[in-house]
């Protein structure tokens, strides 16, 4: 099939799904309100990659047929910066606000394949085997794939992985002659309204005697026994001009029940292999999928910086308070593009000839965040202030006793007409005050683990060398003398469990 049409998806997602939203069990994903409009904005970016095919496709190296440049396996750090446009341009059209677009379980299966040598330790080479098959079915079917990697949290006392006996976490229950049956729940399938299948794979390590949770594996989202219940929608009527954000850009979460579903075995990529499952995720994972979501923050943090100028140009505020919080969020927005910038410039090749970016650099923006995304939209409702609140409808625009008088009351500064101000306000607060706006917030400040684990792991990954060098200088130590090939080891990814996620 290669790359697909928007016309293409929308048809993949009539096929029948246990999905509950709200009072709804949903039998059309397409014209139910609360999926409508992001279903549309998926299916332009299915038609964006075709719009932009020079930057967005590339041939399938075997077939030669078009894929989507973020199926690449990168083997060269000009093959990260050919995906880097291709991520830029999906994360633009989003302006960042949908952050799990399908580019983002592309670049992890790639990445996956990519190490296979990886996922095939401990025995587990039919596995990897399968691994590999599927991220080729996955890039040229241009399959649109959630994932849900996370056990639920039953009894915060007992952490965060299943102990024996769990029946809550997701485990493996029987043998067939054609798979395994697994049963139990994960979280959060983020897009899962949206996706054509989904993924299972390890996040935190599992404990010993937990052989049964150590799973992966892809399944369609029809799967018999499949259940999805998604949290409330965000989504609202299809008004651009009073809902800019939340009637196109809702991609749902949902929790995710497995109730006796069989997987077929050559969709197994681990099957209850704890040491596979303990290791896969340990290394090259972090640095090849930080790359696409960090350029969706950098993009929306553009995008912040841009939407907060036009807000304070509209009222003429130009007070230095005002000019040092837009300054703020430049600053932010220029570090997180310095620091991708920096780690593709430094990228290097992992291993089985598979290159990706430095990692410390990311991990380092990932730990900031957490708190630097809060603070943009605190710094947006301060310049908005009740602005934010008097920012007229379409339909009071359009009503020709109140028109005249929002045109006298509620203009800009200097020639900015009434509607130009309303539409700029009315994006500000879908922005930072409309319920997809929390739960924007609430996902930046949780997704690939909390602000406090990212600053821990960004510890763990930062290089000492030169800083205890320093050190060392001043307390009048033999500085220790480290060969290049030790220094390439360090610069690799060992995630240490208890913070990875």
């Amino acid at each position: 099939m290669a790359a697909r049409t928007g016309r293409e998806f929308l048809n993949g997602l009539s096929k029948p799904r246990e999905l509950w939203v709200g009072d709804d069990k949903v039998s059309d994903i397409v014209s139910h309100p609360a999926f409508a409009g992001a279903a549309n904005t998926m299916a332009q970016i299915f038609d964006l990659q075709h719009q932009a095919r020079d930057v967005c496709l590339m041939p399938d190296p075997e077939t030669g047929e078009p894929i989507n440049a973020s199926h690449m396996i990168p083997r060269s750090r000009a093959d990260l910066e050919r995906r880097h446009a291709c991520l830029r341009t999906i994360a633009e059209f989003t302006v960042g606000l949908m952050g799990r677009t399908p580019d983002y379980m592309n670049v992890t299966f790639a990445g996956f394949a990519g190490r296979a040598d990886e996922w095939a330790v401990n025995g587990n080479e039919r596995g990897a085997s399968n691994l590999v098959a599927y991220q080729k079915f996955l890039a040229r079917n241009d399959i649109s794939l959630t994932h849900t990697i996370i056990h639920p949290t039953i009894d915060k006392a007992k952490g965060d992985v299943p102990e024996p006996g769990n029946e809550v976490a997701l485990h493996k229950v029987a043998d067939t002659a054609h798979g395994i049956v697994v049963r139990g729940a994960r979280i959060l399938a983020t897009l899962a309204p949206f996706a054509d299948e989904i993924a299972v794979y390890p996040a935190v390590p599992l404990m010993a005697g937990t052989d049964a949770y150590a799973l992966s594996f892809c399944v369609p989202m029809n799967t018999p026994g499949l259940k999805f219940i998604c949290r409330d929608s965000c989504a609202t009527p299809p008004n651009k001009f009073d809902h800019p954000l939340s009637s196109r850009f809702d991609e749902q979460d949902a929790f995710v029940i497995f109730d006796d579903v069989e997987v077929p075995r050559d969709r197994v990529f681990i099957d209850a292999n704890l040491v596979a499952y303990n290791t896969v995720m340990a290394t090259g994972w972090y640095p090849n999928i930080m790359q696409q979501t960090m350029i969706r923050a950098q993009t929306k943090l553009e995008f912040a910086y841009g939407l907060a100028t036009r807000m304070a140009e509209a009222i003429n505020d130009a007070s230095p308070a005002t000019r040092q919080m837009l300054g703020e969020i430049w600053t932010y927005a220029e570090f997180a593009r310095a620091v991708i910038h920096s780690a593709e410039l430094e990228a290097f090749e992992y291993g089985n000839g598979v290159w990706f970016p430095n990692g410390p650099p990311l991990a380092a923006l990932r730990a900031a965040l957490p708190t630097w995304f809060p603070r943009v939209a605190e710094i947006i409702t301060l310049i908005g202030s009740h602005n934010l609140l008097a920012a007229p409808t379409q339909a009071q625009l359009a009503d020709p006793k109140l028109r005249p008088l929002i045109d006298r009351y509620l203009r800009g500064a200097g020639d900015l007409k009434a509607e130009e101000r309303a539409q700029i306000f009315r994006l500000a607060w879908d922005f930072v005050g409309s319920a997809l706006a929390s739960r924007n917030e609430l996902y930046e400040r949780f997704y690939l683990a909390s602000g406090a684990r990212n600053y821990q792991l960004a510890h763990v990954l930062a290089p000492k060398d030169r800083a205890r060098r320093l050190v060392d200088g001043i307390l009048g130590a033999q500085p220790k003398v480290v060969d290049e090939h030790e220094v390439l080891e360090r610069r690799k990814i060992n995630l240490p469990g208890e913070i990875r996620r």
